[in-house]
């Protein structure tokens, strides 16, 4: 999946860094990043050095936000404007899930949660003060009333019902990725996961589950999410009653003729893979 990025290692503990020449900078412009991209979608992320030449003086580096290190490579944000330039372009933050790119994709997704989080965090929700980075942990801090505001994760099931030797596929309604998914969804207030699954697969597709399994998790920094991938079985009647409003695909279909395939990138398509080798008995 896009965060196996081993042997390099993902720090994403607060530290008050200050940037080098060969630093990376991410560049956010609404939802989208500067990026440059060859003819063999090779991706690069401008340097410091390269900003610096770009902008000019001034003190601009105070803008400069220490977000986590790959290895030893440190990726700071620039909180200001920065025009397109030499080979670099915005380019929506959406487009970018990739394997030849994997680590700079993964790169992109972490940035742009901390940037979300970051923008949306300016305030404090409690008095309306504005808020202070806290020096030893990565929270945002109201020096007036003392609220601590910490990242937000979002925690998402994705669900693959299984029935015998057919999987459930589904096309998200009026979402952006238009290609076939598992069925997915929040977990709400005071809910576990396993409850999740069960409501979300009703909700949807008006259908029963059982033997619910856990599989594994993925961080989705696009959304904010914690996904948490789940295998179950269809209990009951196999008629499927569709929420036109959340979907608009659902079907059963057979192991040797599956329209989806894992892409090595998320943990939807890589639970696809599991189920088309027949090992979704493990889990």
């Amino acid at each position: 999946m896009i965060q196996d990025i081993f042997p390099k290692k993902l720090d994403n503990q607060y530290q008050d860094k200050k940037p080098l020449e060969n630093s990376i900078i991410l560049v956010f412009r609404e939802r989208q990043i500067l990026i440059g991209q060859d003819a063999r979608q090779n991706l690069s992320l401008p340097r410091l050095g390269e900003l610096g030449r770009q902008i000019g003086e001034g003190d601009w580096r105070s803008s400069l936000q220490y977000y986590f290190s790959i290895e030893e490579m440190d990726y700071f944000a620039f909180q200001g404007e920065v025009a397109p330039f030499g080979a670099y372009e915005y380019a929506p933050v959406r487009s970018f899930r990739q394997m030849i790119n994997k680590e700079i994709c993964f790169a992109i997704m972490t940035g742009w949660h901390l940037h979300q989080w970051y923008s949306a965090s300016r305030f404090c929700g409690r008095c309306g003060e504005r808020t202070v980075q806290d020096d030893r942990e990565r929270m945002m801090r109201c020096p007036s009333c003392g609220n601590a505001i910490y990242p937000g994760i979002a925690p998402a099931v994705i669900v693959a019902v299984t029935d015998g030797n057919r999987i459930l596929m589904s096309k998200y309604a009026d979402r952006e990725y238009k290609k076939y998914a598992l069925l997915a969804g929040f977990t709400e207030i005071g809910e576990t996961a396993e409850e999740t699954v069960r409501r979300e697969v009703m909700e949807e597709v008006g259908l029963r589950v059982k033997n619910i399994r856990y599989y594994k998790s993925q961080p989705w920094g696009i959304d904010g999410n914690l996904l948490l991938g789940f295998f179950c079985e269809l209990e009951g009647s196999d008629e499927i009653h569709r929420d036109a409003g959340e979907l608009a695909e659902a079907g059963w279909f057979e192991r040797d003729r599956m329209p989806a395939h894992d892409d090595g990138i998320s943990l939807t398509r890589e639970m696809m893979g599991v189920f088309e080798r027949g090992e979704e008995k493990a889990f």
